[in-house]
């Protein structure tokens, strides 16, 4: 599964905050569900503003993915 986002024009007004929350499969468009495979839940980095900047297959990686970009990850309950 890969959602491309380019994430050197990530513009969070200075603010380097991004929100890691789990996402269930079901809720997504039919194209992303077909990418997911069997997966019942993947993890969606957005920005302060509600904009979803990736869609990653576990936790940790959307973790991972932030904080190569030089944002700090939180997660959202």
């Amino acid at each position: 599964m890969h959602t491309p986002y380019k994430f050197e024009d990530f513009n969070g007004n200075g603010d380097r905050i991004v929100y890691v929350k789990a996402v269930d499969v079901a809720d997504l468009p039919d194209e992303v569900r077909q990418q997911a495979g069997d997966r019942d839940h993947l993890y969606a980095v957005h920005n302060a503003q509600g904009e979803r900047l990736a869609l990653v297959a576990d936790r940790k990686l959307a973790f991972v993915l932030a904080r190569q970009h030089d944002l700090s990850p939180v997660t959202v309950h």
